[in-house]
C-alpha cells in the first residue's frame, strides 16, 4: 500500500506544504513526504519551524 501524501499547513502564516510539488527552492524535492523533510527545514513563507505545521484535514 502506498503512503498517503498528506499536505501540511503552517500554523503561523497558512502556507501549505504539498508533497507533490515539494519545496525545490529550499532543497526539498517533489515527492518528499512531510515526515521525510529534514528537521532543519523552515516555512519558506515565514520561517516557522517544522514543528509549527499540522496535517491539512480534507
Amino acid at each position: 500500500m502506498a503512503e498517503i501524501m498528506e499536505k501540511y499547513k503552517c500554523l503561523a502564516c497558512g502556507y501549505i506544504y504539498d508533497p507533490v510539488t515539494g519545496d525545490p527552492g529550499n532543497g526539498v524535492e517533489p515527492g518528499t513526504t512531510f515526515g521525510d523533510i529534514p528537521d532543519s527545514w523552515v516555512c519558506p513563507e515565514c520561517g516557522a519551524d517544522k514543528s509549527e505545521f499540522e496535517p491539512v484535514k480534507d
